[in-house]
């Protein structure tokens, strides 16, 4: 009697990996200045560094010059317009989580494809498109944000020098 040929295992993608490792921020995390990255990927474009066209200009005046630049150049109107800006916000936080991931290794597909100075641009990318969303919100932005930045400080920090309220 001849014994049944069993069924055909399925082929394994690659070789089992070893359970991660505990992970931790760097002591130093590297800007663009920093050691050659890993990968051999480019380091985020510097437009509007120290140096460039930008450099140096008022952060709020930046903002409102993107506004509208947006303003000018949009595709929807009216409360479809603020909507997708900041739907563009919550778009913007997942490509810094994608760089964490990224940076850190995680995806065992795509390995260390990310650097801290990627990490750091679009955390930056997250701030200006939360600024620049509140400012098509309201005309008094910077005044809204110093506001609620001293309101925020003055609940954490307490007064200079004193305790948390």
């Amino acid at each position: 009697m001849d014994t049944p040929t069993p069924p055909p295992q399925p082929a394994r993608r690659s070789a089992p990996q070893p359970p991660p490792q505990p992970w931790s921020a760097p002591a130093e995390v590297p800007g663009p200045a920093g050691p050659p990255d890993p990968t051999g990927l480019p380091e985020p474009a510097v437009l509007a560094g120290p140096d460039g066209p930008w450099g140096g200009a008022d952060v709020w005046a930046t903002v409102d010059a993107l506004r509208v630049w947006l303003d000018d150049n949009r595709a929807h109107g009216g409360s479809e317009d603020l909507l997708l800006r900041v739907l563009k916000l919550s778009e913007e936080v997942g490509e810094v989580a994608q760089a964490v991931i990224g940076a850190t290794g995680q995806n065992p597909r795509k390995g260390a494809d990310h650097t801290w100075a990627d990490v750091q641009a679009e955390l930056c990318d997250v701030v200006i498109t939360a600024l620049v969303v509140l400012r098509t919100l309201t005309p008094d932005a910077p005044t809204v944000f110093a506001g609620h930045l001293a309101r925020v400080a003055h609940r954490s920090l307490g007064e200079p020098g004193g305790r948390p309220t």
